[in-house]
């Protein structure tokens, strides 16, 4: 978990088909969301669709259709921004005034769980309210989901919108307030949903399951199955950290974007609980450190970024998390690279680690619990499709787990085990979405390490 946020995914149909898509994971949130999560649902994200803007062209508002990465969009009342005035993540956004709309002209046929896209006002314009609509009937008719939002800074924040539709989709944004005030609106990302009851598709960050059975219901705070987008865990209110992390990587999750070291808050936990600060580890001798790393997430600046949200980290001792860990999460992209594509659990458990400055249970002033070990499963498969039913009894499984301690080698094979030694400490199934004949005996093995 190297120390190295954000997301939007948009579901696109015509570059990703369903047949042979690999994943770019989600991404994170840098405002506070603008919906409620949904409850009791077991949520498994694969981007389908990220749509940037920054290819097409467009200068004036009249209505027109503009060809970007993704496909058609057409612009009523919008126009293509490049100005320093406007708000973007890279050179060009959308901008919108009136009430003009952002159209997609294409579907996506994944269905969607979430829905994210990056706002602000222009220049020193005032505020305006703007909502996502979607159509199930290739935009026929549509439906309003989710709140109108109110872009008020000049600062891109992140609106993410809970969608759990199945099936065909496309979607506008309208912007509904405001009047001659100004928009941009810029990254959107389309989350697809699992299969429906929770089945897990190709390159979802669950695939493998739920260890530990976490829910999205506030009244399960210490096991809450939070879908970050660009990766999912299970999140524990009382420790400051997650249980577990389950993330996917494949050549589309690997890329040149540079490490964005942007550590921060998570504005979008659940009212009321405690949002670990970038500074909660200084002095404790403990590293921040990554469950899904930065070094998996470098085919966009936002899944880098999502990468950096504390609700990421956990305390981790120097030397694990720089070398034994570092080495581990290295080796599992040299597999990736090497032709083969990764599911990959995370987690830690226990009270009480040693960093450079000596033994510590807890650090921000008690907030946030320093664990006792440190353990990780992945699941190696070569590339190629219907991944869930090409884990047999004979793929290959590397499960290590760590002492939490900065006297630890450098050598991660030392810590090899088997993946029921984890479920016996942890009381956590791993591999429950794997069919209980070839689960039993991949628990089992023990991996010959690199």
């Amino acid at each position: 978990m190297r120390h190295k946020q954000y997301y939007l995914t948009l579901l696109f149909t015509g570059c990703f088909f369903a047949s042979c898509f690999k994943q770019m994971s989600p991404r994170v949130v840098q405002a506070p969301s603008t919906t409620a999560r949904t409850t009791g649902v077991e949520l498994a994200a694969v981007q389908s669709l990220f749509e940037n803007f920054e290819t097409g062209s467009k200068t004036a508002y009249a209505a027109g259709s503009v060809n970007f990465s993704t496909g058609s969009w057409t612009l009523t009342d919008a126009l293509v921004g490049t100005s320093a005035s406007d708000a973007k993540d890279g050179s060009q956004s959308i901008r919108v005034r009136n009430t003009g709309i952002i159209s997609m002209n294409f579907d996506v046929t994944t269905g969607a769980s979430t829905v994210t896209v990056k706002h602000a006002v222009y220049g020193t314009d005032g505020s305006s309210t703007w909502g996502l609509w979607v159509s199930a009937d290739g935009g026929a008719t549509y439906s309003q989901s989710g709140p109108a939002v109110t872009s008020s800074s000049t600062s891109l924040a992140t609106a993410t919108f809970t969608v759990n539709a199945a099936g065909t989709l496309r979607f506008d944004i309208r912007k509904i307030s405001g009047g001659t005030n100004r928009i941009n609106i810029d990254d959107i990302t389309i989350n697809s949903s699992a299969g429906g009851g929770g089945t897990a598709s190709d390159n979802s960050n669950l695939l493998l399951g739920n260890p530990s059975g976490a829910t999205n219901s506030i009244s399960n705070p210490d096991n809450y199955l939070y879908d970050l987008g660009y990766y999912i865990e299970s999140y524990n209110r009382d420790r400051g950290e997650p249980n577990w992390v389950s993330w996917y990587v494949g050549d589309t999750s690997l890329g040149s974007i540079d490490r964005s070291n942007d550590f921060r808050p998570d504005p979008n936990l659940p009212t009321g609980w405690y949002e670990v600060p970038a500074t909660a580890y200084s002095g404790s001798g403990f590293d921040r450190g990554h469950n899904c790393p930065s070094g998996d997430r470098t085919n966009t600046t936002a899944a880098n970024q999502a990468t950096f949200l504390m609700d990421n980290m956990i305390p981790q001792a120097p030397n694990n998390n720089e070398h034994t860990w570092a080495n581990l999460e290295a080796y599992g992209r040299t597999l990736v690279a090497a032709g083969n594509e990764i599911y990959v659990v995370m987690g830690s458990y226990g009270s009480g680690g040693t960093g450079s400055g000596g033994s510590a249970s807890t650090v921000d002033n008690g907030r946030v619990a320093v664990p006792a070990q440190i353990w990780k499963v992945i699941v190696v498969l070569a590339k190629g499709n219907s991944d869930l039913s090409r884990i047999t009894t004979s793929t290959r499984v590397i499960a290590v787990n760590t002492p939490n301690i900065n006297t630890i080698s450098t050598d991660w094979t030392q810590y090899i085990c088997t993946v029921k030694d984890i479920e016996n400490a942890t009381g956590y199934t791993l591999l429950s979405n794997v069919p209980a004949n070839i689960r039993s005996v991949l628990e089992t093995k023990k991996d010959a390490g690199n």
